[in-house]
């Protein structure tokens, strides 16, 4: 690719740091293919040419006076509407919020600025991030780059249509059911979920405080994992981060570590192409590992209704004020959403809490009692077509919603760390993708075992935007 253009993040800094091309006219292709990919993807909520462009110049005369600021020095990305800038509208996918204009900045946006990175623009989301196919009531949703007529997945639908579709190299998502993991899958890029409370969500949309999680959406492990380490560590202003070393360095041999596929909820109802791609994945990864085994899974048939319960309960006393006083306001399937949220006994919710660390401590003895990591597919099916998840019209869309975070949720109530990564194309050319997931804050043994598959499986279709097919 042109250097106005990299193919990893590394690369562009590199580029920009070494005089190759200024921060200016990398920011500016960015700009040029974030306008004329907007009608194609609608990845964006708001393109931000000027702040960006005038951050870029900063950025060059930093440079020109022989200093950087970090590793991402004079690099654009862009981001989910849901991250304070102060000065700048944070919209949550929302009418509500549609005109806030934060008056601080969140501790990731900060890092980011710290290593030198900049912002284009804010992407489209599910509204307030409620919804995992990605479709938002006021904005239209994001659109696959791969198949325009698939689902982005969601909640960070504008990540996964922006990175999937080469108009930026990497994106923060978040993450409270599968919201950086199903786009990843449905865009054919990586998605990587921390263990919960390895980043800091100060400054950050809110939906349920205890399974959010902050993560990057990129087009190869080693982005998604560099941005991983860049926004995590403590932070004295959100007491849910953990005081944990950040991220380890990714392991450069991983034969000694033991591979254990995950049964029983993560072997039902999957499509052949699904299971063709967990083939392929053991099928890479054998020769050079110490062991690939099934893992024992505990029984998993009720953390669907725990973890249900859990997010929407907590949701529901986020948007409670909001949906007294401005129920119109919201679209209609997340006001219905709210309003059963609203039902949840507080008995229930406080069960499910209490119910987790018992799970956790459970899953942890059984699933890893022989294992470093697990592999688990991502989805139980390829990308499904929007027309089968469209509100009101489809007669499918509780039972492929449902699906969808099936193998998702689990991970996310349990609060493990997860990387997800594709690994196979299905017969119409979709992405397959799978989760790497590892114990807590073990984010890098997951990486690493995601890295080794990306390596050996060279995957071109998905990573390299001239083989993406329109989505015109």
């Amino acid at each position: 690719m042109s250097l106005d253009n990299p193919t990893s993040l590394k690369q562009a800094a590199e580029a920009i740091r070494t005089g190759k091309i200024s921060s200016v006219e990398m920011t500016q292709a960015a700009l040029t293919r974030a306008k004329s990919t907007h009608e194609r993807l609608n990845a964006f909520i708001d393109i931000e040419e000027s702040p960006a462009l005038k951050a870029a110049r900063t950025a060059d005369a930093i440079l020109a006076y022989g200093q950087t600021i970090g590793p991402l020095h004079g690099v654009p990305l862009a981001h989910k509407d849901m991250y304070n800038r102060k000065g700048f509208v944070t919209g949550c996918g929302s009418k509500i919020r549609a005109g806030h204009i934060a008056n601080s900045t969140s501790t990731v946006m900060e890092r980011l600025q710290g290593a030198g990175a900049l912002s284009i623009g804010r992407l489209n989301m599910s509204e307030f991030a409620m919804g995992p196919t990605g479709h938002n009531f006021h904005h239209g949703r994001a659109l696959n780059p791969i198949e325009a007529a698939r689902i982005t997945g969601g909640s960070s639908s504008g990540s996964g249509s922006s990175v999937g579709g080469g108009v930026v190299l990497a994106a923060l998502g978040s993450d409270t059911g599968g919201s950086i993991r199903l786009p990843a899958a449905c865009c054919g890029i990586v998605g990587i979920k921390p263990t919960q409370g390895r980043v800091s969500r100060h400054g950050v949309m809110p939906l349920s405080f205890s399974q959010d999680c902050v993560g990057p959406l990129a087009r190869s492990v080693e982005d998604a994992y560099l941005l991983l380490q860049v926004i995590s560590g403590p932070d004295g202003r959100d007491t849910t981060c953990m005081d944990v070393e950040n991220p380890a360095a990714l392991l450069k041999d991983i034969s000694s570590l033991r591979i254990g596929i995950a049964g029983g909820l993560f072997t039902e109802g999957l499509e052949d192409s699904v299971t063709g791609g967990i083939e392929t994945a053991i099928s890479a990864l054998s020769p050079g590992v110490a062991s690939i085994a099934q893992a024992s899974i505990p029984d998993l048939s009720s953390i669907a209704e725990l973890a249900n319960a859990v997010a929407m309960a907590e949701a529901g006393a986020v948007h409670f004020d909001w949906m007294r006083e401005r129920p119109e306001d919201y679209g209609p399937q997340i006001r219905m959403r709210l309003s059963q949220s609203l039902a949840i006994p507080g008995p229930i919710y406080l069960r499910a809490l209490q119910i987790r660390s018992v799970m956790l401590e459970e899953f942890l003895e059984t699933a890893f009692a022989s294992a470093d990591v697990l592999i688990a597919p991502s989805m139980p099916f390829v990308p499904p077509l929007s027309s089968d998840v469209d509100v009101g019209t489809s007669p499918t869309m509780n039972a492929i919603v449902s699906a969808m975070t099936s193998l998702t949720r689990p991970f996310s109530y349990l609060g493990l760390p997860v990387v997800t990564v594709p690994v196979s194309v299905s017969a119409e050319g979709l992405p397959v993708a799978l989760q790497i997931v590892a114990r807590p804050w073990r984010e890098d043994l997951a990486a690493s075992v995601a890295l080794r598959l990306e390596k050996a499986l060279a995957l071109p279709a998905f990573t390299d935007k001239s083989l993406i097919r329109s989505a015109a």
